[in-house]
This record gives C-alpha cells, structure tokens and sequence, in this order.
C-alpha cells in the first residue's frame, strides 16, 4: 500500500493558520453535531461521536464549543445534514476524494464540479476513482510514543494492519470496523493517539511536476475553501525539489 504523504503534513503547516483553524473549528463542530444527532450525545456510548471529539481535541478546540456542537445536535431547529462523497479527476489525471456534509446537494455539487473545471479537471462519477484507494482506520502518534518496533509490537497485539514510521510520527492502519477497538488497545499501551479517523489510503501515490502540483494545489484550496467540505483525498506527491519550488 502506498505510504503516509510527507506532502499532505508539509501543506497543513502552510497557510493562513487564523482563518485555517477557523475553518477547521466550523467543519469539525459540523462533524460533531451530526455524529450526536445520529447516535447517542454521550461519546462513550457513540464511537462516531467519540473520534469527532477527538478530532476536535487534537486541533485545541475549546472543551465550551465541543459541549455547545453536542448540545446542537438535539435542538428541534438543528439543520439536516447529507452527507455525500464526490470523485473526480484533477490536472494530470491526479484522482481526488471529497467528502461533504451538507444541507443542499444541489449546492454542494455545483460548487465541488466547478472547483474540479477551475483547476483544470472533471468530476467523475462515484466510484470512478474509489477503487484506486482502501478505506480503513487511521491512527496516529507522535515520535515520543516509541521506537518503530514498540509502535509496531502495540500495534500488532492491538489488531491492527499496518504500521508506517518516518520523521513526523507513526501511523497505524486497520480495518474501519475496528477502529474503536484498536485505538482503545492502542491508548492502554502507547497512551492517547494524536488523533483516530476513517480515511482513504492511496493504493499508490503518483509524483507530479510543478506545473501539476500548482494545479493541483489551487483545487485542494478551493476544495477546502468550501464550507460543506469536510475532508479531501488524492494519490499525489510532491519531490522535494518540486516542493522547494512551491
């Protein structure tokens, strides 16, 4: 399978951090509500709930805004939320994930195909780049956790998939229905996780020159410039001196 992206934690540093965690506060809250509102409002009764609380925690989300997302979730006028993933193409023939929550499908689609022709790709059918990713649990810890063997011994005996180690920290992988289970493993041996989540893994990841990854970058933006999205995905990578140049 194909490896962590250095990439994806290179752009997350970048940016314009106030108007970035603001944005992530309003989709995370998002997350929270619906989690609640779909299950029960107390996370140790709802894992859903519980690894948006998590999220939540990890970015420094204040404990007030978590308990007020919660508290949402159970007001008679709180929005309905659909929630709908888009696939589709970008420059270089790149394939990008997008998962949305959102109140207006009509909206939301409009926006997500334009922000694909913007920057010079097509949105495809679902299930027209799906299978080019595995989805699976996501759980992660920084490089104070261990070494690579004590991570992985913790991760084998708590039953989990895989392991990947590199100078940001350790990613564990395993089975979406395990998640919770893994993850609370995992908390007994390793102490608690940076964050645990549901993600799409690239089966292979494709290097892109500076034109493509500026291409590629300017739809990411616009993707998550939009407030019904909550997460995007791709199979790309940038080489370091492409990256130097970004």
């Amino acid at each position: 399978m194909a490896g962590h992206s250095k990439w994806a934690n290179i752009q997350h540093r970048k940016g314009k951090q106030d108007a970035i965690r603001s944005k992530t506060f309003s989709k995370l809250s998002k997350e929270i509500t619906v989690a609640a509102k779909m299950g029960d409002p107390d996370p140790e009764k709802n894992p859903r709930l519980r690894l948006a609380v998590k999220a939540a925690k990890a970015v420094s989300m204040p404990r007030d805004v978590i308990d007020r997302a919660i508290k949402k979730s159970q007001m008679g006028d709180a929005a309905d939320y659909t929630e709908i993933r888009y696939e589709g193409y970008g420059a270089g023939g790149i394939a990008v994930i997008v998962e949305a929550l959102t109140d207006n499908l009509n909206r939301t689609a409009s926006n997500v195909r334009s922000y694909f022709t913007k920057a010079g790709g097509n949105m495809g059918q679902t299930g027209s780049v799906s299978h080019s990713f595995d989805r699976l649990g996501e759980i992660s810890y920084p490089l104070s956790a261990g070494d690579g063997d004590t991570v992985m011994m913790a991760a084998i005996e708590a039953g989990a998939e895989d392991v990947e180690t590199d100078e940001d920290g350790h990613w564990i992988y395993c089975r979406v229905e395990d998640l919770s289970t893994v993850s609370d493993a995992l908390e007994k041996a390793l102490g608690e996780s940076t964050e645990s989540k549901l993600v799409w893994r690239p089966q292979s990841r494709t290097e892109v020159d500076l034109d493509t990854a500026q291409k590629l970058m300017k739809l990411i933006d616009l993707l998550e410039e939009d407030d019904d999205v909550q997460t995007v995905t791709h199979n790309f990578d940038v080489p370091e001196d492409v990256a130097a140049q970004l």
